[in-house]
């Protein structure tokens, strides 16, 4: 017997909509996982996908409520302030997925200790931005990849708002890495001549501990902008 179009509509569209969800459901367990590969090399996850463990906030206990977890991302859902792992890395590669929304400002921080007030006047950061449509992008030196008003980013690298951009960080001894979306968009030697000369010029000159600490937490900010992070993982390098 032939069915109308209208009974198999109603039959397909549920169908649908359920590997949809299931699509879904299968994409966010994907993530937030080790490969045996990384597993064998020393990666660990700093984030399980399901809750904040091994997160709080800056100079707080305990994880602040504008952060949560949201579709497997730790999310920055309303004000919170800055997180930070509960470890501490001295040499290591870090690497992350980041989504924000039009317009959005955050950064990853790293050697972050908690000796100040703000966290970012402790460690180095990685910007985090969306860089067509929020003013920081129009100067390289803080666009996204940058080390934050330091070292410039080249353009064209970042994804549009939105979209899950690819970061990795590496940090050996004094030397460090930024790299987005593949491609290797800073590198500097903390604590050189020229380090020393950019920071002094800088606004970090007034904070005489910056970029100092041999070792640190990974901090996230919070700038007042939606955002979103996956996959969060590190490998400690002796």
């Amino acid at each position: 017997m032939r069915r109308s179009r209208a009974a198999v509509r109603s039959t397909f569209l549920p169908f649908v909509a359920l590997s949809l969800a299931s699509c879904h459901a299968a994409a966010q367990a994907a993530a937030n996982r080790l490969s045996p590969e990384e597993q064998r090399g020393g990666w660990v996850l700093l984030f399980d996908g399901q809750t904040t463990a091994g997160w709080r906030g800056y100079q707080m206990p305990a994880m602040p409520s504008g952060w949560t977890v949201v579709d497997g991302a730790l999310t920055r859902t309303g004000a919170g302030g800055d997180i930070i792992t509960t470890g501490q890395y001295a040499s290591f590669e870090l690497a992350l997925e980041w989504k924000l929304a039009p317009g959005g400002n955050s950064g990853v921080m790293y050697r972050v200790t908690e000796a100040d007030e703000w966290s970012y006047r402790t460690g180095p950061e990685m910007q985090i931005l969306d860089d067509a449509a929020h003013a920081d992008g129009l100067n390289r030196l803080t666009a996204a990849g940058s080390a934050y008003g330091l070292y410039a980013a080249p353009a064209g690298i970042v994804k549009p708002a939105g979209e899950w951009n690819q970061a990795r960080i590496l940090v050996q001894g004094s030397h460090v890495e930024h790299w987005l979306n593949g491609v290797k968009v800073v590198s500097y030697e903390l604590g050189s001549a020229e380090w020393q000369a950019k920071v002094a010029a800088s606004k970090f000159g007034a904070w005489p501990g910056y970029g100092r600490a041999p070792r640190g937490h990974i901090a996230l900010q919070d700038h007042g902008d939606p955002v979103a992070f996956r996959n969060i993982k590190i490998r400690e390098i002796q």
